[in-house]
């Protein structure tokens, strides 16, 4: 920096533009408030339909997305440029006063131009002969000292000009259209981000002088950092995509076989990369756009480690997809890097997929910890699973659908797979509990319904469902039973409640068929009684609290929802009888074990009203509000007193002198679990509600529907599938 530019450069112009900034922050912040209490709210409430099911739902979704990201984009700017202003204005005061206090030592500084300057003694005839007047010596150093304390608050004043310009275009850059949602508090926190990403891309451009302790301080780092898109971005850049995929190469090659504290650094540092370059991919900078296209373009390249032993090494793409077990990569990049890694995977047909990306790769890890990577779509899929909006994108052709579900008979990657379709029928990403869910969109309930179809298909359809997939499909039932109970329900379809874009989009015989075989599997049948359990009483309170919601009788009401509780659960114990399971003790415990753990994680969608559970399950209001226990707390709510008394009383328990559900007793002991499931809720929502209908007649009409379900659950399986006889 020039010294006359720090001593008698215009800051008022900066301080116009940071009271600028604060009312652009203030203005934004009330437009923001607006968007999201007026335009968003009363988007999420309406009742859309055709093309403003989608495009106009999104449209407003991004928008007042937009005005929050303006408002915190704004907020960053007016900090950085404030702190930049207010430290400038210090350093001119300290430069000042160094000159004030040299002068009148006689000193004279003089500006030279392009960062330079002088510092010279004003030396007088009397001097020499005045020991107090100083010596040369002595005036030398006078004029050192004054010239390096005004070099050093030149650099200061540099660094915090460079530091500033550098994050403020970082954070300008981030987004080509509309606003980043980066926030900083002040503009140093800014530049420690963009220096503590210097300085880690530097050190994994020599990954191998980093040694096990080098690797944990990186971690601590990375662990600091990596949802900060201005960090996440210049390490990437750093780096490069080839020296990105490189570094990971080389550290899996020299950490291959860890165990113990080793295995768990390298696991951490797995998830810390991936998280960091999935906050890097949100970045639209024109860099960025560079890096994302080039790092695709590396999907074919052989990458080996400096020191191995084999010519082969790992293909790029198996690299990239081992980076995307963890985070939210930016949905247009995970889009263009499916549709090249599915466009390969299905030329290659179901059955060679495996060898396409495994044959040839024996020796090859490059994942801490479950598997080994080879197969990039397990990584794509995770990746998948934590982005629904990507998910859904990914299984919206029918024909890549199902290429996939095919493939599971001849890899690993069912279980991926099946937490990838979960995010995109529910639109909700896994283990993401905060999140409210979306109303589920036309494409969403098509994809559902062309998955029901490929497991109903006869001659092995239903075997997918022991291909990884039965927990996944068993979670995605109990999201859609709100469309599933419609298509059991016909003329009283009304009753259902549901915000689906799409209410009536499931085949009756398909949803049956995909019900019976789900149910084969512990953890899917739990999916789907809990499921069950949770909509019946969830619909019981919302009904039973606003008679409104369905132009007919309160006995018309737990006539319907009795019978089509007992249709769905019909299902699944019919299924049952009808397999005649085997290895009865070991079903049992996997079901009990299965039973628990979804009702732990319910409990968790209920107690914060948020997660799929608060749209798709949760009936609402005509005022909006989700019922039950989302509206009046978990521990009072009838939704929260089902699936306790599900979760502690309708486990299955011993299995007696034959195969589980292979007597009429066992069939139906489950029929009475539903029927007293579904009475109970009854006679919780009429005592929570003050609701003035007799007790034991509302009981006996829902016990005499579940059983009319029941005995129609038989009927839907004879006319949706071969069933054994006898």
């Amino acid at each position: 920096m020039d010294l006359d530019a720090l001593r008698f450069g215009n800051f008022s112009q900066l301080g116009e533009a940071v009271t600028d900034w604060e009312q652009m922050t203030r203005k934004l912040a009330e437009l923001m408030k607006a968007a999201q209490d007026d335009l968003k709210a009363k988007a999420d409430k309406a009742r859309w339909a055709g093309v403003n099911a989608t495009v106009s739902r999104e449209f407003v979704d991004r928008t007042a997305a937009e005005f929050t990201d303006a408002h915190t984009q704004a907020g960053s700017i007016t900090k950085i440029l404030s702190d930049t202003r207010v430290e400038l204005l210090d350093y001119r005061t300290q430069v000042n006063d160094a000159i004030e206090r040299g002068a009148k030592r006689n000193l004279t500084v003089v500006d030279t131009g392009a960062g330079t300057f002088t510092v010279s003694g004003n030396t007088r005839p009397d001097w020499a002969s005045d020991p107090g007047g100083g010596s040369g010596a002595t005036d030398q150093q006078a004029v050192d000292d004054l010239r390096d304390e005004i070099q050093r608050i030149l650099n200061k004043a540099a660094e915090s000009d460079n530091s500033a310009a550098k994050v403020l275009n970082l954070l300008v850059d981030q987004a080509k259209y509309g606003f980043s949602d980066a926030s900083y508090a002040d503009r140093d926190s800014a530049a420690r981000a963009v220096a503590a990403a210097e300085k880690l891309a530097k050190a994994a451009k020599d990954p191998a002088s980093m040694t096990l302790d080098d690797v944990a301080a990186f971690n601590r780092t990375m662990s600091k950092y990596h949802g900060d898109p201005l960090f996440a971005e210049q390490f990437a850049r750093e780096l490069g995509p080839k020296g990105t995929l490189q570094f990971w190469t080389e550290m899996t090659y020299a950490h291959a076989g860890a165990r113990g504290s080793e295995l768990d650094t390298m696991k951490t540092l797995q998830k810390n990369l991936g998280l960091t370059l999935a906050t890097a991919s949100f970045s639209d900078s024109d860099a960025m756009r560079d890096w994302k296209r080039d790092l695709i373009a590396e999907r074919n390249t052989n990458f080996r480690a400096g020191g191995a032993f084999s010519p082969i090494g790992a293909l790029g793409s198996q690299v990239i997809s081992s980076l995307m077990r963890e985070g939210h990569y930016d949905t247009e990049f995970l889009d263009d890097y499916r549709e090249k890694l599915f466009k390969a995977d299905k030329a290659a047909g179901d059955a060679g997929t495996d060898d396409l990306w495994t044959k040839g790769y024996d020796a090859l890890d490059v994942v801490f910890g479950d598997g080994n990577g080879r197969d990039p779509l397990e990584g794509l899929f995770d990746g998948l699973s934590h982005n629904p909006e990507a998910a859904t994108h990914a299984f919206t052709s029918k024909s890549d659908l199902d290429h996939m579900l095919g493939t599971t008979s001849y890899t690993q990657r069912g279980e991926p797979l099946g937490r990838a379709l979960e995010a995109a029928v529910t639109g909700v990403a896994i283990g993401d509990h905060s999140s409210a869910a979306p109303p589920h969109s036309s494409a969403q309930v098509q994809i559902m319904a062309n998955v029901m179809r490929a497991v109903a298909q006869p001659g092995g359809g239903a075997g997918l469902v022991g291909n990884g997939l039965g927990a996944s499909f068993g979670n995605m039932a109990a999201s859609y039973m709100p469309e599933i109970s419609r298509a059991f329900g016909s003329a009283n379809a009304e009753v259902f409640l549901t915000s689906s874009d799409n209410p009536d989009g499931l085949d009756t015989a398909d949803v049956t068929r995909f019900l019976s075989a789900v149910s084969l599997d512990p953890a899917g049948r739990a999916g789907v009684i809990v499921g069950e359990s949770i909509y019946t009483s969830g619909l019981l309170e919302a009904h039973l609290s606003d008679p409104g919601l369905f132009d007919g009788t309160r006995d018309q009401v737990l006539r319907n929802i009795g019978k089509n509780a007992g249709t769905i659960e019909g299902i699944v114990g019919h299924s049952l009888a009808d397999a005649a399971v085997g290895s009865a003790v070991d079903n049992e415990n996997t079901y009990n074990e299965a039973l628990q753990k979804k009702g732990d994680f319910v409990k968790t969608w209920i107690s914060t009203g948020l997660g799929y559970g608060s749209v798709s399950l949760f009936p609402e209001s005509r005022t909006g509000s989700a019922v039950g226990a989302a509206f009046g707390g978990f521990a009072g709510g009838v939704i929260g007193l089902a699936v306790d008394r599900l979760t502690d009383g309708q486990q299955l328990e011993g299995a007696k002198d034959q195969a589980l559900y292979a007597s009429a007793k066992d069939l139906y002991d489950m029929r009475d679990s539903v029927n007293q499931q579904t009475q109970w809720s009854t006679a919780d929502a009429l005592e929570r509600h003050h609701v003035d209908l007799p007790k034991q007649g509302a009981g006996d009409t829902v016990r005499l529907a579940v059983n009319e379900g029941w005995n129609d659950a038989s009927r839907f399986l004879s006319d949706a599938k071969e069933r054994p006889s006898g």
